[in-house]
């Protein structure tokens, strides 16, 4: 487990029992733009099978990112976010920081990540538009959390 205080009163944190997953079901639920609707059992599930850094004002999560990884040759960055009354104080570089920074998480071939909005806070650590997008397929379901 990794921990590191930031500023007088925040802090980030690898530790699972930390999280606070009513909070982070209810951004991503509620708030994100890319997993509206998410079921909490989902939520919890892939909490469970991820490296998960929560961001903390005392007790009080803020703050999240979730890297899907083999810990060996890739990585998939997801559901990064940080409360909108905390936001502007330097948690998202410092989460990012932690993130590329992480043990677990080094030497690998493909770290990957969307965004439709976040663009200049990632390229700040490394990550870039695909080189070659024919190469990569996808199945999406975009609609997989609302109910037909």
């Amino acid at each position: 487990m990794q921990t590191e205080r930031l500023f007088p009163d925040y802090e980030i944190s690898t530790d699972p029992h930390r999280l606070d997953v009513s909070v982070i079901h209810k951004f991503l639920a509620e708030d994100s733009y890319w997993s509206r609707g998410i079921p909490r059992s989902t939520v919890d599930r892939a909490i469970e099978n991820s490296l998960c850094f929560g961001v903390y004002l005392g007790a009080a999560e803020v703050g999240f990112a979730r890297v899907v990884t083999d810990r060996s040759t890739f990585a998939l960055l997801a559901d990064v976010f940080i409360l909108e009354a905390h936001r502007g104080k330097g948690l998202s570089k410092a989460l990012m920081r932690l993130v590329v920074e992480h043990p677990d998480l080094q030497g690998l071939r493909r770290f990957l990540l969307l965004t439709s909005d976040a663009h200049g806070l990632y390229s700040q650590f490394g990550f870039e538009p695909i080189g070659s997008p024919s190469r990569f397929m996808e199945v999406l379901r975009p609609n997989v959390y609302r109910p037909s």
